[in-house]
């Protein structure tokens, strides 16, 4: 048996998963990117940068599956757009898949919390000074449901009380990069 490959060209970022709710049908919505945010793998998407890609492709076009397995689709998208925030999905499970059944049961469970984006990346930049790669456009292929989002502060918000879930762990890494942000702040207005 052959190994399972993924396009080389093709780009995988974790994302904010902020339910709104899982509801009886397997609907739910939250944020499969978060613009200005940088994750682990040093990226951070800029506004517009998924807009031509929506325009051509619109949500239909767009593959829901589970870690990010082609083999493995588990619903539809039925709305992708940009916001002031980031790139805002509305999507259901299909219940006669059965692993769509599992992932709704973890995810009302809390168990499975991440989105992550799968794109080709049609415009970058990259700043020397921080490291960090600016994604300026994107095409955007397929939207995950994972188990581990590259973004620190990828959890979902507890459906039962619709509050958002922080852990010590994401609260340090997001006071640490404040932290950064303010002494980098700080240096260039002495500088």
């Amino acid at each position: 048996m052959t190994p399972k490959r993924e396009p080389p060209s093709l780009t995988h970022t974790r994302a904010n998963l902020t339910l709104k709710g899982v509801s009886g049908d397997g609907s739910f919505s939250g944020y499969a990117s978060l613009f200005g945010e940088v994750d682990l793998g040093r990226d951070t998407i800029v506004s517009g940068a998924f807009s031509k890609s929506l325009k051509a492709r619109g949500a239909p076009g767009v593959r829901m599956l589970f870690q990010h397995d082609p083999a493995e689709p588990i619903g539809t998208w039925k709305v992708i757009r940009e916001d002031e925030r980031g790139l805002y999905v509305e999507g259901v499970l299909s219940p006669g898949v059965a692993r769509a059944r599992e992932v709704y049961a973890l995810m009302k469970s809390g168990a499975l919390d991440g989105l992550s984006i799968g794109f080709r990346t049609v415009r970058a930049r990259s700043d020397k000074a921080s490291g960090v790669r600016r994604i300026l456009e994107a095409d955007l292929w397929e939207i995950s449901v994972v188990t581990f989002p590259m973004l620190p502060a990828a959890r979902v918000s507890n459906v039962k009380h619709a509050r958002f879930y922080r852990d010590r762990e994401t609260e340090l890494v997001r006071a640490m990069r404040r932290a950064a942000r303010a002494m980098a702040t700080n240096v260039f207005r002495k500088g």
